[in-house]
């Protein structure tokens, strides 16, 4: 896909105010959003908590078997301060958005998701993808159960995250995968595998 621009995210804050403690007791799923708006840095913040670089050495913020890293993120925007719609690629490396495509896409989206409406009522919606092959050059047929456990320790980052920043999510599995793949418009080698529709 070719990139139609590229955005530098807000710097990731370390020493937010909610403890892991609280975010715990506080977790929980959420499928009703209102129409106000999530800011750059709240998403930046939500993508670096899934996916981001911790160490100069490029180690993230989620474990990964072999430190492989086979998750690539996606982000629905709809309504956003500060970042026009469309649909977005994390770069874990250099904190940065591309842009993929200029539509809000969050009907769609909803539609190979079974109608779940609560995803095109969010202000964004992080998407998880896979490329096993990754994990699979190393761990063989071991990789898709490693790749399904990084996974979930990447959403989990995102939503107690989520909750520090006070924001909603919930974690969505039931879709369609070729018609999320083909509304994603995703690279042949990219699973989707979860996603996390965010709002207020």
């Amino acid at each position: 896909m070719e990139t139609l621009s590229s955005i530098k995210l807000p710097e990731p804050r370390t020493d937010h105010g909610t403890s892991v403690e609280q975010a715990l007791r506080l977790r929980r799923s959420v499928r009703s959003f209102s129409s106000k708006p999530l800011q750059l840095a709240e998403v930046a913040q939500l993508l670096w908590s899934a996916q981001g670089i911790t160490s100069r050495d490029g180690l993230r913020t989620a474990p990964s078997a072999g430190a492989l890293y086979p998750l690539e993120i996606y982000l629905v925007a709809g309504n956003v301060n500060d970042l026009p719609v469309g649909l977005w690629h994390y770069l874990p490396e250099p904190h940065r958005l591309e842009r993929l495509a200029d539509t809000d896409i969050r009907i769609p989206l909803a539609h190979a998701a079974l109608d779940q409406a609560w995803i095109r009522e969010a202000a964004a919606v992080v998407v998880f993808a896979a490329v096993y092959e990754r994990t699979g050059r190393k761990y063989g047929e071991r990789a898709a159960r490693y790749v399904h456990i990084e996974a979930g320790h990447a959403a989990e980052n995102l939503f107690l995250q989520a909750v520090s920043l006070d924001l909603k999510t919930v974690i969505v599995g039931a879709f369609r995968d070729d018609e999320l793949r083909d509304t994603l418009q995703l690279p042949e080698d990219h699973a989707p595998l979860i996603l996390m529709p965010v709002g207020r």
